[in-house]
């Protein structure tokens, strides 16, 4: 074990560097066998390799979606991928927030690795991805929409044959695109110009060639501006309250209590686009600000998702028209969950269910069983290795970075004996100056959550050089669905609590994440894009021990 930190990271750096050129040059003797040797399942059939076609939204919670049993709206294109396919229902990621959750998709990789822990970081490079592997491969890339992993020349999109991005977060009309030649203005509504954009792409292709797509849309991002022809939608004030709307907080740490994400009080006139009434003003009317306000808020947010649904039922015909959907995967996110007035809050960043939770939809009629749903833990890092599985390629080999496991398997149908029962997450954006939520890292079961808010930035882009006490919850979400109740202090659970902390410890090892140790933890040096402490390559292992 090297015991100066700098000495690891140099260490790392040559590692990621054998390993990028290692997946390049395995890509370069996958493609130049023949297609139907390309399979990781070499007693399959041999077939045409499957197109890609991801559609992923931005802080589209799962109970906004039907065919989660939501009763919020209704989204029949994304309910049709279900129907016709499987529903993923344990999906999670493993850092909440836009820019590191595509860092990771993309990438494999938790953000220690990536270098990606903060909407305030850019995304390097030297860590590759599984569209370059596909590329160099013999597909055909495309992305369009939102980027949000840098504005620099270095953080571009890369990988893609073409591409048109937003810059940031991008607007909702009349936006600026970036493309290789430049920026552009689009006049049109940003939701549907991806789709145009995407299907017009899909036309210009050779039939001949397999594609990866990525269509990644802005919406329901805030400030939530719907387009005029859903204008009619939810606008009666009734939308049905959350159960946790009013949420005390009382049993949750003190720097949980203390974020910036209140529907009350935090939401800005741009966000609910007009004034609050002066007779819902002041702290005796917060309950009754907090109910008008929410319908504002969510009004807007399920309008921007009904254009999102059209888009993808729009692919979703295209694909079927041209004879391509028994052979394409079909997969629908988002880039995590949101908080849809759940606690009282909206945004993400905590790892309670509605900001962990990612929904995901696949659909591919060669494969997937129509109408099935899977509950096995999944998370974003698990997307790269599956998706380059799907195309007949060993994730091993061409992206020897990659920290997931592929779930092709799962979607299949099958069991899989050893697949892990818990999963790993860790927020670096500590005490950001918008929201202030605290630096934390836990473990989720099946049945339990169990956190650590460690409340230290550690020098990660966006965060403040305040530090807080350390602090811990505990649920059982068997007992506590709606996770009001933190038991860390609980006797009845010591033993529990126990067995989480020694499997946050596992998985911290198991994925090379060095965990808090005070002021003097050694620190990832975020400007260089590699950036994990562990002492030897970053492999999963699989069979976590199961905790009920």
């Amino acid at each position: 074990m090297t015991s100066d930190p700098m000495d690891a990271l140099d260490e790392e750096r040559r590692r990621i560097g054998a390993l990028r050129e290692q997946a390049r040059l395995n890509a370069e003797r996958t493609s130049a066998l023949p297609a139907e040797t390309h399979s990781a399942d070499m007693t399959a059939t041999p077939r045409r390799r499957p197109n890609l076609v991801f559609v992923m939204s931005d802080d589209h919670a799962a109970h906004a979606i039907s065919a989660y049993g939501g009763r919020l709206n209704r989204t029949p294109n994304l309910d049709r991928i279900a129907t016709e396919g499987v529903l993923m229902g344990s999906v999670y990621c493993t850092n909440s927030l836009c820019t590191p959750s595509r860092a990771s998709i993309l990438t494999g990789t938790y953000s220690h690795v990536n270098g990606s822990p903060s909407i305030y970081s850019e995304f390097d490079y030297r860590v590759p991805t599984f569209v370059e592997a596909l590329q160099a491969t013999g597909y055909a890339t495309a992305i369009f929409g939102k980027w949000h992993l840098g504005e620099s020349e270095a953080s571009r999109p890369r990988g893609f044959d073409s591409w048109q991005v937003f810059p940031d977060q991008g607007d909702y009309v009349d936006p600026e695109m970036v493309t290789a030649a430049g920026p552009v203005d689009v006049p049109g509504y940003a939701t549907d110009i991806v789709t145009d954009l995407s299907l017009e792409w899909l036309r210009s292709l050779d039939g001949d060639r397999p594609f990866c797509l990525m269509v990644h849309h802005k919406a329901p991002h805030r400030p939530w501006i719907p387009h005029p022809r859903h204008g009619h939608l939810y606008a009666d004030g009734n939308l049905p309250e959350p159960a946790t709307l009013f949420d005390d907080h009382s049993t949750m740490s003190r720097a949980v209590r203390d974020v910036r994400m209140s529907i009350a009080d935090d939401l800005t006139r741009d966000d609910i686009k007009e004034d609050v009434p002066p007779e819902l003003l002041g702290p005796e009317n917060t309950r009754a600000r907090t109910s008008w306000t929410y319908q504002r808020y969510l009004r807007d947010y399920l309008q921007t998702v009904q254009a999102v649904d059209d888009g993808v039922g729009a692919l979703l015909d295209h694909l079927d028209e041209a004879g391509l959907a028994e052979d394409t995967l079909v997969v629908y996110t988002s880039d995590q969950g949101f908080f849809l007035g759940d606690h009282g809050w909206f945004d993400k960043r905590l790892m309670f269910e509605e900001s962990l939770q990612m929904p995901m939809l696949l659909r591919w009629p060669a494969e997937i069983p129509a109408g099935t749903r899977r509950e096995e833990i999944i998370t974003n890092v698990d997307f790269a290795a599956t998706f380059l599985d799907a195309c007949g390629l060993e994730p091993s080999q061409v992206l020897p970075t990659s920290q997931g496991r592929s779930f092709r398997p799962l979607l299949r149908g099958e069991q899989v004996e050893d697949w892990p029962t818990s999963m790993y997450y860790r927020y670096w954006e500590h005490d950001d100056p918008v929201h202030h939520a605290p630096a934390h890292y836990g473990v989720r079961t099946d049945r339990y959550k169990y956190i650590h808010y460690y409340g230290d930035g550690l020098g990660s882009p966006g965060s403040s050089d305040r530090r807080f006490e350390p602090e811990h919850e505990l649920y059982d979400l068997a007992a506590d669905a709606e996770e009001v109740t933190n038991v860390a202090g609980d006797p009845a659970y010591a033993d529990i609590l126990a067995e989480l902390r020694a499997e946050l410890a596992r998985l911290q090892a198991c994925y090379g994440d060095r965990p808090y140790a005070g002021p003097d933890t050694p620190r990832p040096d975020w400007s260089t894009g590699v950036h994990a402490f562990g002492d030897g390559p970053h492999e999963r292992t699989d069979g976590a021990a199961h905790l009920t």
